[in-house]
C-alpha cells in the first residue's frame, strides 16, 4: 500500500505542476458532469498512458484497490477518456454504486460515440435493470450507426418481443433479411408475429415467399405445407405434399408430413399405412424413423400401453438393413423399461454388431450376466469389451473378479495388473481403491505377502476409508503376528464404520486375541455371533480359542465342535484348507488350543 500511495501522491503533484496550479485548491469535478474536451500536452499524454497501463497491470494481478485509484488518477488527467471512464464504471458497478457507474458509462459513450462495446455494455446494463425503453433506444442507435452488425438487431427482436411490439419485431426482422438474406428462422418468426397480430394472410404470404425464394428446396415446400396443416388449411397442405411426393416419392420429410396429415384428419388406417411406408423404407434416414418410433411409444403410453405392438413393429424394422445402431438401441431401451430382459439380449447383441464400440450396450449385457452369476458370460463380454475400450476400468474389474471367483488366480492377477496400469489422476478413487484391494487379496492367496501389503497401501492411498481393505489388511497382519498395533487401528475403524458386521467384529476380536487382551476379545466375538457369525466356521472356531484362553475350556470345546459341524462355507469366506480342518479336529481331540 505504501508504494501505491507514493505513486498516487507523486502523480497528483506532477498533475498540479503540469496544470499550473499554485497554492489554490483545484475544484474536484463530479462524476455526473460532462467535462469539456481536454487537449493534452505531450507530457500529460505520457503520464496518462503510464498510469493507465499501470492500472491495467494492477487489475490483471488482482490488485483491484490499486487499479481503482490509478483509473481515478487517469480521469484527473483526462476526464474525457472513454477507456478510463469505461473501466471506472465497472468498478462502480461492482461496488454497488450503480448511479455513478451508469453515469460514467454514459460519459464513456459520449466521449467515444464510435465505440461499439461501450454502447453494448450500456444497453446490456439497461436490459439487466429491466429499463426496456432505454435499452431499445441504445440498440436502435447502434443499429443505425453500425448497419452491418447483426447483434443490435437480434437484441431488438428480443426486446420488442418482450414488450409485445409485434410490428416492430417484423420491422427489425426485415432489416435482418436485408443484411443476411431470407432464412427459415426469420420467415418462421415473421409468420408467428403476423399470426399474433391477426394478420393471417400476411403470415401465409411470408412462408410462400420463402418457398418461392428457394423453389428447388423441397424442405421449404414441405414447411409451407406444414404451416397450412397446422393452421387448419388441410386441403392446401395435401396439395403441396402430393406435388412434392410426385416429384420425389421417397422424400422423407414429405412422407412424414403426409402421415401427420392422415393423423390430423382422422384417417387412422391410412396413417398406419403411411407409418409402415416410412419405417420399412430403407431410403428414409434413421433419425426420421427414430422420431416416428418415439412418437409411437409416447402415443402407446398415453393410450393402450400395449407394448406387444411396439415390440412387433421394432422387430419388423430391425429385420431390415440398418444405417446405424440407433433404432436397435431405442428398441433395447424400450424393452428394458418394460422388464423384457430376455427379449432385449439379442437386440443388444445386434446393437454391438452394428456398433462394436457401444459401451452402454455392453454394460447392460454385463449387468445381466452378473445378475445371473454367469461367470463364463461375464468373462466373454468383458474380454470382448476390452478390445474396444482398453482404458475402461469397469471391464477389467468385472473380468478380474469373474476369474477370481472361478479360482483362476493367474488369470485374475493378469487382468488386475493390466487394469491398474489404466489408473490415473482422473480415475474414480473408489474404483481404483477396489482394484488394488482385490490385487492385494490375490497376492496374499499366492503367498506374496509383501506385494499384498503394498497393494493394500495403494488401495488406502486412493480411499483411506475402504473398509474391505482395512479389514483384510488388518486380518492378514494378525495372522502373521506382524504390526499388531497398526492392525488394531485399521480394524477398529472398520468396526466403527459398520458395528454390526460380523466379519469386521471377528477380525477385531482376533487381533485383540493375538495381543493377549482376551476379555476384550470375548466382547467383540460375542457381538459377531449375535450378528450372524454363528453360521461361520472361522468365527465359531475363534470363539472357542478365546474362551480357551479365558480358562473356559468346556465352552471352548463346545464352540470348536459347532465349528466342525458347519460344512457350508459362509458368504465371503474361502473354503477351509486340509490343514485347517485337521487342526480343528486335533483341538477337539486333545481338548486344547493349538497355535
Amino acid at each position: 500500500m505504501r508504494k501505491l500511495f507514493y505513486i498516487v501522491s507523486v502523480g497528483m503533484l506532477m498533475m498540479l505542476v503540469a496544470c499550473g496550479t499554485t497554492g489554490k485548491q483545484a475544484r474536484k469535478k463530479q462524476v455526473g458532469e460532462v467535462p469539456e474536451p481536454v487537449s493534452l500536452s505531450f507530457e500529460q499524454r505520457r503520464k496518462f498512458d503510464y498510469y493507465f497501463l499501470e492500472a491495467v497491470r494492477m487489475k490483471e494481478k488482482g490488485q483491484y484497490d490499486a487499479a481503482y485509484e490509478l483509473y481515478k488518477h487517469c480521469l484527473d488527467i483526462n476526464p474525457m477518456s472513454g477507456a478510463a471512464l469505461y473501466e471506472i464504471s465497472r468498478f462502480y458497478m461492482y461496488l454497488g454504486q450503480e448511479e455513478k457507474g451508469e453515469e460514467a458509462l454514459k460519459q464513456a459513450v459520449r466521449s467515444d460515440e464510435s465505440n461499439f462495446w461501450y454502447k453494448q455494455t450500456l444497453a446490456s446494463y439497461y436490459e439487466q435493470k429491466m429499463n426496456i425503453p432505454k435499452a431499445v433506444a441504445v440498440y436502435e442507435n447502434m443499429a443505425e450507426q453500425f448497419p452491418s452488425r447483426l447483434e443490435p438487431l437480434m437484441s431488438l427482436v428480443d426486446l420488442y418481443n418482450r414488450t409485445k411490439s409485434y410490428q416492430y419485431v417484423v420491422n427489425v426482422l426485415n432489416r435482418l433479411e436485408e443484411l443476411d438474406g431470407k432464412s427459415e428462422q426469420i420467415s418462421m418468426e415473421k409468420f408467428r408475429m403476423y399470426l399474433l397480430m391477426g394478420k393471417q394472410d400476411s403470415a401465409f404470404v411470408e412462408i410462400e415467399n420463402l418457398s418461392k425464394e428457394y423453389p428447388y428446396d423441397l424442405r421449404y415446400q414441405t414447411i409451407l405445407g406444414d404451416v397450412y396443416l397446422n393452421n387448419n388449411r388441410p386441403e392446401e397442405a395435401l396439395a403441396i405434399y402430393r406435388r412434392i411426393l410426385k416429384e420425389e416419392p421417397n422424400y422423407a420429410p414429405a412422407v412424414l408430413s403426409m402421415a401427420s396429415y392422415y393423423q390430423k384428419t382422422g384417417q387412422d388406417s391410412l396413417y398406419q399405412l403411411q407409418l409402415d411406408t416410412i419405417l420399412m423404407n430403407d431410403n428414409v434416414q434413421s433419425d426420421t424413423k427414430m422420431e416416428l418410433m418415439r412418437q409411437n411409444i409416447l402415443q402407446s403410453e398415453q393410450t393402450t400401453k400395449d407394448s406387444t405392438q411396439i415390440v412387433a413393429l421394432f422387430k419388423r424394422i430391425l429385420a431390415r438393413p440398418q444405417q446405424n445402431a440407433d433404432l436397435a438401441m431405442l428398441c433395447a431401451q424400450y424393452m428394458i423399461t418394460k422388464n423384457m430382459k430376455q427379449e432385449s439380449i439379442p437386440v443388444l447383441e445386434q446393437v454391438l454388431s452394428l456398433d462394436p464400440e457401444n459401451k452402454p450396450a455392453r454394460l447392460q449385457l454385463l449387468s445381466y450376466a452378473i445378475g445371473d452369476n454367469n461367470l463364463d458370460e461375464v468373462i466373454r463380454i468383458a474380454t470382448s469389451a476390452l478390445e474396444y475400450h482398453p482404458d475402461a476400468l469397469e471391464f477389467y474389474y468385472y473380468l478380474g473378479v469373474a476369474y477370481y471367483q472361478q479360482d483362476k488366480l493367474d488369470e485374475a492377477l493378469d487382468v488386475f495388473t493390466r487394469g491398474v496400469r489404466q489408473i490415473n489422476e482422473k480415475s474414480d478413487k473408489q474404483i481404483a481403491s477396489d482394484f488394488y484391494a482385490i490385487l492385494g487379496d490375490i497376492y496374499h492367496q499366492k503367498g506374496l505377502s509383501e506385494k499384498a501389503y503394498a497393494a493394500y497401501d495403494s488401495s488406502l492411498v486412493h480411499n483411506p476409508d475402504n473398509v474391505g481393505t482395512l479389514n483384510n489388511y488388518a486380518y492378514f497382519l494378525s495372522m502373521e503376528k506382524k504390526n499388531l498395533d497398526k492392525a488394531e487401528e485399521m480394524s477398529y475403524r472398520t468396526v466403527k464404520a459398520e458395528p454390526d458386521n460380523e466379519t469386521y467384529l471377528d477380525t477385531y476380536a482376533w487381533i485383540l486375541f493375538e495381543k493377549g487382551r482376551y476379555t476384550e476379545a470375548r466382547i467383540y466375538i460375542e457381538q459377531a455371533l449375535r450378528n450372524g457369525g454363528d453360521k461361520s466356521r472361522v468365527i465359531m472356531e475363534h470363539c472357542g480359542d478365546i474362551y480357551y484362553m479365558l480358562g473356559e475350556k468346556g465352552k471352548a470345546l463346545e464352540y470348536w465342535k459347532k465349528a466342525d459341524a458347519i460344512k457350508d462355507t459362509a458368504e465371503g469366506e474361502t473354503p477351509p484348507t486340509k490343514e485347517e480342518i485337521e487342526r480343528l479336529k486335533r483341538k477337539i481331540k486333545l481338548k486344547k488350543y493349538i497355535e
